[in-house]
């Protein structure tokens, strides 16, 4: 069953839980669903500028891996906010998980990578945090 009041919101990077900008998802209602990955047809960069450090998730045609991640849901009236607060070359889109399901999460412009640091063989932001 479909509830049209809620979506499904991915994270992979400082949203997760017990980092530091988790509180920014809770305080707008969000509630855990899942750890999962996404499907392995992605990269994983480590972006300049940002703190506190945050990743950049981007789909490619070939040589991508499976990135762990979370799955949120949140209500639906509180999305736009949630989107809005996001800096750019952060931004959302479509988001395929290893099950073959799709939700809305977080993806990366491509140019933003050109400069970071490739960190995909990890397997996920937390990963590269305990390498810190």
């Amino acid at each position: 069953m479909i509830n049209e009041h809620i979506i499904k919101v991915a994270v992979c990077g400082a949203h997760m839980r017990r980092l530091p900008l988790n509180s920014q998802l809770v305080a707008l209602g969000g509630e855990f669903i899942e750890a999962t990955q996404t499907s392995p047809d992605y990269k994983l960069f480590v972006l300049n500028s940002f703190t506190p450090p945050r990743p950049g998730l981007l789909k490619v045609i070939e040589n991508g891996s499976a990135i762990d991640l979370e799955v949120w849901q949140l209500p639906i009236d509180n999305y736009g906010k949630f989107v809005a607060s996001v800096p750019a070359p952060l931004g959302f889109g479509t988001l395929t998980l290893a099950d073959g399901s799709q939700v809305q999460g977080f993806l990366c412009e491509a140019y933003a990578t050109y400069d970071a640091i490739d960190i995909s063989h990890l397997g996920g932001w937390r990963n590269h945090l305990k390498r810190l």
